[in-house]
């Protein structure tokens, strides 16, 4: 399973009105080859889902993932965060071994 927080949720809701995006639309989370420790997260809006995908439901957003990402993803959890560094979406993903020190990569 993959959760996201309330300030996450916030974020999404108050992304989807601002860019008036279809009432379908999902957060979907995933994983790329790249950065500097291996894997890159990706994160985005869609207004499609296949049946392969891993559906989840948190107070009204809706988070999918691609089977092959879940299998490193599975028991994530995505937050938002503001501060004076910057403000974005945050993986604290249990499956990582390492990360880089900005947070966005990741090995197992």
């Amino acid at each position: 399973m993959i959760t996201i927080t309330e300030r996450a949720i916030s974020e999404v809701h108050r992304i989807v009105k601002e860019q008036d995006l279809p009432d379908t639309t999902v957060l979907r989370v995933g994983v790329k080859g790249g950065g500097c420790s291996g894997f890159s997260y990706t994160l985005g809006f869609d207004d499609t889902t296949t049946e392969m995908d891993q559906k989840f439901e948190s107070n009204g957003a809706v988070v999918v993932c691609d089977p092959k990402s879940f299998l490193y993803l599975n028991g994530s959890e995505v937050d938002f965060e503001e501060s004076l560094m910057g403000r974005g979406f945050k993986f604290g993903n249990p499956n990582a071994s390492k990360s880089c020190g900005c947070g966005e990569s990741f090995s197992v």
